[in-house]
């Protein structure tokens, strides 16, 4: 028998276990920060003392509007002060959260409701006309609570948040979970049905998730944090729960430009931001009126679609050091780090650059990143032989809402199966070749090419239709449409994609359409490589 085979009075109790939740951090802030500037939206500042209270303040009057444990509660907020206090006063009284994409169409804004359940929803008063349309046909609509948005008064229609907030109990105390496998948030992710599926979080995952972005990000104490990536995708990669565990400041950017950007490094000292490539390509481009000097180097994490080696080239003589990240919605945002090697210092130029390109290895919270083939076996690491990527791990999805048998295939063979294809280098480093999905990405935006198919097919003269993405400089991907006509009809580009844009969000909505016989194997099934071929080079 082994030394340690009697463990009696060795178990869990409160004094040596606490669930893991990512709540812990502001509360710990709150106290060790309490007057450290946590919050910056435009010319109102929150210590974190003050941005405790607010957060207390959603929490208590969120439960006075009847919302319970496991309810949800939705957002369609852009990257403003509201947005992230519902990151912690939703948690805070044991709702879920679900951030609803601010640029999706009605119907699907609709079934994201209809489908969660939403039970409250938080609106920028932008973004109003939007929610009340898609509230309009729900069987059970949300009650709907108007955020004040910049150059978008109140309307009067709604309930005013600074009020809900007023009138609520400022020492609410916060409903911490019982179990770090509560759910904390739900987050919808673009699919190959056109569909969204919903994405579910645990309190433990989304609290590994944010310490293994500050051990990526070699963060030291009070780091100034710019949210540029939507907080509506996975949570800002789970950064607004990572921000309070080193005393840091968050900036907030409600519309994102080179100028926005530049005034923000220059006036509050930013020093960490992520973004998909298109905002590389902005900061590049941006024209000297919009150039703010600074003297420290701002660290970049970029994803969304692999950077372009011209793009990392441009950027790093500008002060900007970009680490390129990847992951999916189903694993909280990243989940792998090209980490930079010193060995690899002198490389310069377009080598430096490639280097740089590389899709990386597993963050600190995941257990295990490789590259399989068909057969589920690890492809060698010779930089050629290409598989599916899949993950396993703690920064992994519950799963998906309410829908068992999508789970169960995303999970097969204990992997999560990512449909990303990619090949290894002899140093472990991955590299992504393509999308096995088909998904289009958009200025960091998922596209469904099923979706944008399946509106196009809609117009009378269309007989068959493909999308695939076409490579674009200022958005990285934009939808390409292939199309065949019915015999006695002669539609032009700009019809067909003025019908398109009727029904979908404006990314959503094919850039170019291409007439003529579709490519087809001998079964009939479309061969999208081809397109893709022909798409470069429009």
């Amino acid at each position: 028998m082994g030394w340690m085979a009697d463990e009696r009075g060795l178990e869990k109790t409160a004094a040596n276990h606490v669930p893991l939740t990512p709540l812990s951090p502001l509360l710990r802030a709150a106290d060790v920060y309490a007057e450290r500037v946590a919050l910056i939206d435009g010319d109102r500042r929150w210590t974190y003392a003050g941005m405790r209270e607010r957060v207390s303040r959603l929490a208590s009057g969120l439960v006075g509007l009847g919302v319970g444990p496991g309810d949800v509660v939705a957002t369609l907020l852009p990257n403003v002060s509201a947005q992230v206090e519902a990151h912690f006063g939703v948690p805070a009284c044991a709702a879920v959260l679900n951030a609803i994409n601010t640029r999706l169409e009605e119907d699907t804004v609709a079934y994201i409701l209809e489908h969660g359940g939403a039970r409250a929803l938080l609106v920028d008063s932008q973004f109003l006309d939007l929610a009340e349309a898609a509230c309009a046909g729900l069987s059970h609509p949300p009650k709907i609570i108007e955020v004040e948005g910049d150059g978008h008064p109140l309307s009067g229609r709604q309930d005013d948040y600074e009020a809900l907030l007023a009138a609520a109990d400022p020492g609410f105390a916060w409903l911490m979970p019982q179990d770090e496998w509560e759910s904390l948030a739900l987050n919808y992710t673009s699919g190959t049905t056109g569909r969204p599926k919903g994405v579910v979080y645990s309190h433990r995952g989304a609290y590994l998730s944010a310490v293994q972005n500050l051990i990526s990000w070699r963060m030291q104490l009070y780091p100034v944090y710019l949210t540029i990536v939507p907080l509506f995708h996975c949570n800002a990669w789970t950064h607004p729960w990572m921000v309070p565990l080193l005393g840091g400041t968050m900036v907030c950017c409600r519309d994102v430009t080179a100028k926005a950007i530049y005034d923000a490094i220059a006036d509050h000292g930013v020093t960490h931001f992520g973004g998909a490539p298109i905002v590389l390509n902005t900061l590049i481009n941006a024209p000297e009126s919009e150039r703010r000097a600074f003297s420290h180097t701002v660290e970049v994490f970029t994803a969304g679609a692999p950077p372009p080696a011209a793009t990392l080239a441009a950027i790093e003589p500008l002060g900007f050091n970009v680490t390129q990240v990847y992951g999916l919605t189903e694993v909280y945002g990243p989940a792998t780090e090209c980490i930079w090697k010193p060995e690899w210092e002198p490389v310069s130029g377009p080598d430096r650059a490639a280097l740089k390109a590389r899709t990386g290895v597993l963050m600190p919270m995941m257990e295990e990143i490789t590259v399989h083939d068909g057969a589920g076996q690890e492809v060698p690491r010779d930089g050629r032989t290409i598989g599916e990527i899949a993950m396993r791990g703690n920064v992994t999805m519950k799963g998906y809402y309410r829908n068992p048998q999508a789970t169960d295939e995303a999970f097969r063979g204990g992997y999560f199966r990512t449909g990303d294809i990619a090949f290894r280098h002899p140093d472990g480093y991955i590299k992504i070749t393509d999308r096995a999905k088909d998904i289009i990405i958009s200025g960091g935006e998922n596209v469904s090419s099923v979706e944008v198919e399946n509106a196009l097919a809609h117009h009378p003269a269309v007989s068959l239709v493909a999308v695939v993405a076409r490579p674009d400089p200022k958005w990285g991907e934009v939808p390409c449409a292939f199309v065949e006509l019915k015999p006695g009809h002669d539609p032009d580009e700009a019809e067909l994609i003025a019908f398109a844009r009727e029904r979908l969000a404006g990314f959503k909505t094919p850039k170019a359409v291409v007439f003529g016989e579709l490519p087809k194997t001998s079964t009939g099934k479309i061969q999208k490589f081809e397109l893709r071929e022909r798409a470069k080079h429009l």
